[in-house]
């Protein structure tokens, strides 16, 4: 393994993760990149990661095992987390993040004799259509996962919301052991960008109001929804998806199809499949009237402050997280929403979802001066409460914690 720079005699921690850069896709993979950034200050930090090799320091990456070729995606990541686990030796705590490294940190406490943090960013009981995904992985995903959180010597939940879905999900988790940290974001990354170099080549009109999604292409980010409350939009409003990655062949249908009968029917229905570098992200959020997240399942949304963060309005779901982080009527709109308790997040009616989406996207349009107010009220917001500082020196506290115990 390779060494990290922090100083020899400083407190060592692993972080467990599938996504690290430049392999990053999601909400946890830009949380672990900004966390270990941190932590580098105040420990010796190393990461272990799964995809092709990495050249930064005091990161080791675990490519599948050759002997899994084939295999179920969960069984592979499986025998990652093997291996993983034995590349902490030597660790006086280790940390995982989602459950694909939740195996990892559980074995590593069992084999090395150290602490075991998870942070959960999502949770497998209330993504039940990730069975479309895995078939029988599912279960297995889902037993790495309750098996670390019910021996985890702490669980750091990423949001108020979240911390409650953990006790429901997993009532055998001893709730004086889980953490509240909120995610954060780099304010200084995440600011406004005035260029307009990749609105032009992306066809987008700065002239014109737009509507901006940025996330997966899953059930949990709710996409379909927004595309049907975009029939609503008025006529002069651009529709910008950053949307890719589809979690099954279904769902991707659904979304072409939906986005197809968009455009047979207006202009300016620009989407970008492929993840784009962040400075582009950066500059499509700037020049947003508004950014939509209609997540029906959402631990916190990083993407929500991502956005603030480059003062644009946000109109987002009041599920999980979500309302921790967008203060209603001060830094955007939250929609409300009933949903089934069966996990799926799945609105009880889906129609009053879409029409109450659509109403509120159309109230910050019909008033620009407002949304500009609260898109910079969101920058504000975001600058003093989600500094990725506060969140490192909170996450050392949670390590110490279960040194001590």
């Amino acid at each position: 393994m390779t060494d990290s720079t922090a100083p020899a005699s400083s407190l060592r921690v692993d972080l467990l993760t599938r996504e690290y850069p430049p392999e990053v896709y999601g909400g946890a993979g830009v949380h672990v990149e900004y966390l270990a950034r941190e932590l580098r200050g105040l420990a010796d930090v190393r990461v272990h990661c799964f995809g092709g090799a990495r050249t930064e320091p005091g990161v080791t990456a675990y490519a599948e095992l050759a002997g899994l070729a084939g295999a179920n995606a969960a069984l592979r990541t499986m025998g990652i987390d093997l291996a993983m686990a034995a590349g902490c030796a030597g660790t006086d705590v280790v940390h995982s993040h989602t459950w694909y490294a939740n195996l990892a940190g559980h074995t590593a406490k069992l084999l090395h004799g150290v602490p075991h943090v998870v942070t959960t960013h999502s949770l497998e009981p209330l993504r039940p259509w990730k069975a479309e995904q895995l078939g029988g992985g599912y279960a297995l995903s889902s037993w790495c996962e309750r098996t670390a959180l019910e021996a985890a010597d702490a669980v750091i939940a990423v949001s108020e919301g979240m911390r409650r879905d953990v006790l429901a999900a997993y009532p055998g988790v001893d709730p004086g052991r889980i953490r509240v940290v909120h995610n954060g974001i780099d304010t200084r990354q995440y600011a406004p960008d005035r260029g307009t170099d990749v609105l032009t080549r992306l066809g987008i009109d700065p002239d014109r109001p737009s509507v901006t999604y940025v996330g997966r292409i899953t059930r949990q980010k709710g996409l379909p929804y927004l595309l049907r409350a975009a029939r609503s939009l008025p006529p002069d409003t651009q529709l910008v998806l950053l949307a890719g990655a589809p979690d099954t062949p279904e769902i991707a249908a659904e979304v072409a199809g939906l986005v197809g009968e968009l455009r047979a029917g207006r202009t300016g229905v620009v989407w970008v499949p492929e993840m784009l570098p962040k400075p582009e992200v950066i500059q499509i959020l700037t020049h947003s009237t508004v950014f939509v997240c209609p997540s029906v399942y959402e631990p916190m949304g990083i993407v929500n402050l991502e956005a603030m963060a480059c003062e644009t309005a946000v109109v987002a779901t009041a599920t999980g997280g979500i309302p921790e982080v967008v203060a209603d009527g001060q830094t955007g709109l939250l929609v409300p929403i009933e949903q089934a308790a069966d996990g799926t997040g799945t609105p009880l009616e889906p129609e009053k979802f879409v029409a109450d989406l659509a109403a509120a996207l159309g109230e910050l349009l019909a008033d620009p001066d407002r949304t500009a107010e609260l898109g910079r009220a969101g920058r504000r917001r975001a600058v003093e409460h989600f500094s990725w500082d506060a969140i490192a020196e909170r996450t050392m506290d949670v390590y110490r914690a279960t040194l001590r115990a």
